[in-house]
């Protein structure tokens, strides 16, 4: 029970550090009674099979963590109306053992090499995992440490220079210091480490923070320019309004709201991740002759000047089957189609430009592995009321460029705003603003729009650009370069925000080098490896 109780313990801590509802500073020791769980059942208890007991806590507590954090997934319905199970369960339940097997790694290593060695190797390894989670396919980043202090932008300044894995990194390492200090305390009951390491705990927690409060407070970064940006928030319902209402009357609400809060010169119109066309797609072999992007360009003919930015549905077919995207699914036995989610930027008597989504959703948007799951698990698409199939992707950012002024905007759809390294990418091709067009109502009223505002605020502070962010409901907002919500809207209003966006073309430290801290992890990680294979060697060599 003793060790139960220390897996619920860090569960809790877990639990309740997290945004928008929790206190951050319980993260700094929610691993610490994880951590003396182990090292009881490793040093102390008498079970034959420890590593067993050791995984099994800790699926419990990440289980615990995962439920309570992002149960609002279970907010997410079948075309019926009925509850997604799936949509919840498999990440829980998967995200979870991914957790658990880290923990295990640990353990195994920890035994094998020791207590000091162990703990360096914990954080490599939980650091080198958070990588790996931001780019596979089965790609889950919402539980990464760093993004616990998203509610405290005055407190995380640094991570300008760091990114919200150097927070992941800075979180670990003061885990790992306390628990070396309860155990240090434990074993030798000596008052002067006891006061040493606690105060070097306390100086880590508190020197970035103090750093954070004089970045925040002197920050005086000139812009270039500035433009006046609506955000229209049309609030359609994603399962029924969305699929249901004709392409040509979800246009003329979305044009007619812009219209009534047109007030003065407006230089961006950004509307929500799929506003357009509602049921359906738009072929991009065929924007020019699109009736519904050309009576974007017709709304735009009366305030000349403005450019309409927004997410659209859209497809390209093909005809060669010898020169096929692997997301191309096949129509006819001559005919193939591949299926985005789309940003468009429209100007009249130009081009509309576009960009596909970068970071697709597990399960809605991508069927991860498909060569290698499908023929094992049939179609395990979720079906949550749109297209049910995998979507293709651009390889690389882009930035539409604005020819009325100097405005730049990087075009982030949805779930690419949980992505810090990846959003540098549209701030290489320099974009001065970030654009979120964003569909947080799938969950409903639950934290899962409001965690997804909040991990906006790091993209800002990370690239140090202001954001303009559409929701179709959700939250529409601005945010400056400092992750402060300066407007935002009411999560089922159907409302414009007007915003003056500042734009910015300095480059930060973290947008140059990225998840620099990560990397290291990666390379420690592989010196601690072959490191234990020496040494495994060497004794091997002596017995012999």
């Amino acid at each position: 029970m003793k060790y139960v109780l220390l897996t619920l313990i860090s569960a809790m801590l877990l639990s309740i550090s997290w945004p928008t509802y929790g206190v951050p500073f319980f993260i700094f020791f929610a691993l610490v009674p994880l951590l003396m769980m182990e090292h009881g059942v490793s040093k102390f208890s008498e079970y034959k099979r420890k590593s067993w007991v050791v995984f099994g806590l800790s699926y419990l507590c990440f289980v615990i963590w995962n439920i309570v954090t992002t149960g609002w997934l279970y907010g997410a319905k079948n075309p019926d109306g009925s509850h997604s199970i799936l949509a919840v369960a498999f990440p829980v339940l998967v995200n979870s053992l991914l957790y658990s097997l880290v923990f295990q790694c640990y353990h195994w290593y920890k035994n094998a090499q020791g207590t000091y060695w162990g703990l360096g190797f914990f954080i490599a390894i939980w650091m080198s995992f958070e990588k790996f989670h931001l780019n596979w396919e089965f790609t889950w980043p919402w539980l990464n440490l760093g993004n616990a202090f998203s509610e405290y932008p005055k407190l995380i300044q640094w991570y300008d220079t760091l990114g919200a894995t150097g927070g992941s990194f800075w979180i670990l390492l003061i885990n790992v210091l306390i628990f070396y200090t309860v155990r240090t305390w434990e074993a030798g009951r000596k008052r002067k480490d006891l006061i040493r390491n606690s105060s070097i705990a306390i100086g880590l927690i508190a020197i970035p923070m103090v750093i954070s409060l004089v970045k925040f407070n002197n920050f005086n970064e000139k812009p270039i320019g500035t433009v006046n940006v609506l955000m229209l928030q049309p609030d359609l319902d994603p399962y029924d309004e969305k699929y249901s209402i004709d392409s040509l009357t979800i246009e003329n609400d979305l044009l007619n709201l812009a219209e009534r809060n047109s007030k003065g010169k407006i230089d961006y119109y950004i509307a929500p991740e799929t506003a357009l066309p509602g049921r359906g797609s738009i072929s991009e072999t065929a924007f020019e002759k699109s009736m519904v992007l050309n009576n974007v360009k017709g709304f735009l003919s009366k305030h000349p000047g403005s450019v309409f930015a927004t997410g659209i549905s859209s497809h390209h077919y093909y005809t060669d089957k010898n020169n096929l995207p692997k997301e191309a699914y096949q129509l006819t036995p001559e005919l193939w189609v591949e299926r985005y989610n789309s940003a468009v930027q429209i100007i009249p008597n130009q081009k509309v430009e576009v960009y596909h989504k970068g970071k697709l959703v597990p399960g809605v948007e991508i069927f991860p592995y498909m060569n290698y799951l499908k023929p094992l698990l049939g179609d395990a698409m979720l079906n949550l009321g749109g297209t049910v199939a995998s979507l293709g992707t651009d390889k690389e950012r882009v930035a539409f460029s604005n020819p009325f002024n100097k405005g730049k905007i990087a075009p982030i759809i949805c779930y690419e705003s949980i992505y810090g390294e990846f959003t540098t990418d549209y701030v290489k091709k320099g974009a001065n603003f970030l654009a979120i067009m964003t569909n947080d109502s799938w969950w409903g009223v639950t934290e899962g729009h409001k965690q997804l505002l909040s991990y906006a605020k790091l993209r800002a502070i990370e690239t140090r650009r202001e954001i303009a962010r559409a929701a179709n409901s959700g939250i529409s907002a601005h945010i400056n370069a400092k992750g402060e919500i300066l407007e935002d809207t009411f999560y089922g209003d159907k409302a414009a925000l007007f915003a003056k966006v500042n734009l910015y073309d300095g480059m930060t430290f973290y947008s140059r080098a990225g998840d620099l801290l990560s990397r290291f992890s990666i390379f420690a990680l592989g010196f601690l490896l072959f490191y234990f294979l020496i040494k495994r060697l060497q004794n091997k060599m002596k017995k012999a």
